[in-house]
């Protein structure tokens, strides 16, 4: 019965916005299918805020066997970044979805882990970059071959960003081109066909309101989305695989500070390197993270946070820690290390550059040494996960140094207060960070 009234209203939510209902023998029956074809065009946001018109995206969404009508060369509007067509799909979906429920959820206590949403984007291409229409399918596994790139040859990328609820229940994501970039740069360094940046951020769009439901109530967390490419064609020898996939699934998280920020403790690794010269250190690959887990393993087992990496080549120049770049204070003076092919530019750390120098900082980008680390006045890591983190120690070897009596510095709570607000939508985008959805 409630499955009935389920679709009896998705029905009656859909008519308005002339979506199309079809039947597909290829999936089985209780399967939930969206697949939006709208050009990145359609989805900009307006300029001027006023109302235009656009053709409806062919999108269909299968419930069952029992149903099939097709409507066809509809119009929409769209005023100003408001995407109609795609909110009126994703409220349908949002309302109608049995596969989880949010009801009993607390968000005060929510943590940061993976929790499967309703749908994720998958499109499929080829080696010479010629991809199919993507589709919104329902969150699950994927069939793939054993001998497939990505499991035998490590041949993949991806990325990570966030979307957020804002008071008057809009939704925003930041900064999602950067991300687009940073995968086109990514996939080439791993000979791998990417989708160009409008297709990306299309993906990443429809994802979100497909899943809208999940992004947590305003400062109580956000919807992480991981965009992934991989090789799923089948190869045996040392080559690219000739067929990738890229897909896209989000999971909403809870706050990553629970009552404010919390400084780290980190131990400086000296045999073991996450990057060298020449290698694939400055991409988002796959390949990068596995090698770092034995070192994190072992360091959080002696009461560690993470581990501090140095340069491979004159083991003295601090690089990163595992999934995080590092800023070291002095004198009120931000450092951080350069982008030189080892180091992953991150997203938020050029954010924080960004905000940091608009703010009256100097911040310079240049080789830090680990004896500069050390004798710093206050540290901290950014990343999309904790968007600051600020470091309370740092030990290396039998030296340990307590950075502000072990609480958060000036610096870094200025700073994260600063961006975060940015990303909720609380204070003015003078950046043009914001993206908004809905």
């Amino acid at each position: 019965m409630g499955m009935a009234c389920g679709n009896r209203l998705a029905s009656s939510l859909l008519q308005e916005s002339l979506m199309t209902v079809a039947s597909s023998e290829a999936r089985r029956k209780d399967a939930r299918r969206v697949s939006l074809s709208s050009s990145p065009s359609q989805l900009r946001q307006s300029a001027s805020g006023g109302l235009r018109r656009c053709r409806v995206p062919a999108f269909a969404l299968i419930e069952d066997d029992s149903r099939s009508s097709v409507s066809q060369n509809a119009t929409c509007h769209v005023r100003g970044s408001k995407v109609q067509p795609l909110n009126a799909v994703a409220d349908a979906l949002n309302q109608t979805s049995d596969l989880d429920t949010l009801q009993g959820i607390d968000w005060d206590n929510f943590g940061f882990g993976l929790r499967p949403t309703d749908f994720m984007y998958v499109k499929k291409g080829d080696i010479a970059g010629n991809w199919q229409e993507g589709e919104l399918v329902p969150y699950g596994n994927l069939e793939i071959s054993p001998s497939a790139g990505v499991l035998n040859y490590g041949q993949g990328v991806f990325e990570g960003l966030k979307a957020y609820r804002t008071a008057d229940d809009s939704i925003l994501m930041f900064r999602p081109e950067e991300n687009a970039l940073r995968m086109v740069h990514g996939a080439e360094r791993m000979s791998m066909p990417a989708p160009d940046v409008d297709t990306f951020i299309n993906a990443v769009k429809q994802t979100v309101l497909a899943n809208k439901r999940w992004v947590p109530p305003t400062g109580k967390g956000s919807l992480y989305i991981r965009p992934l490419l991989i090789g799923t064609g089948p190869i045996l020898g040392l080559a690219p695989a000739p067929e990738y996939t890229f897909l896209v699934y989000v999971s909403p998280v809870g706050t990553y500070f629970k009552g404010g920020l919390s400084p780290i403790d980190l131990k400086v690794e000296t045999y073991f390197h996450r990057a060298a010269p020449g290698g694939t250190g400055g991409v988002k690959t796959i390949s990068n993270y596995a090698p770092v887990l034995k070192t994190q393993y072992t360091a959080k087992g002696k009461g560690y946070s993470d581990v501090v990496y140095l340069d491979a080549k004159e083991n003295k120049y601090v690089e990163e820690v595992s999934s995080c770049n590092i800023f070291v204070v002095k004198d009120k003076v931000i450092s951080t290390p350069e982008l030189a092919g080892t180091i992953l530019p991150g997203i938020t750390r050029n954010s924080i550059i960004q905000l940091a120098r608009s703010r009256g900082y100097e911040v310079n980008e240049r080789p830090v040494s680990v004896d500069e680390l050390l004798a710093a006045d206050e540290v901290f890591c950014t990343g999309t996960a904790v968007v600051v983190n600020p470091v309370g120690s740092v030990t290396h070897g039998t030296k340990r140094v307590l950075y502000n009596h072990g609480v958060v510095g000036g610096v870094s709570q200025e700073l994260y207060e600063a961006l975060t607000s940015i990303q909720m939508g609380v204070s003015k985008d003078e950046f043009d960070w914001v993206v908004e959805l809905a």
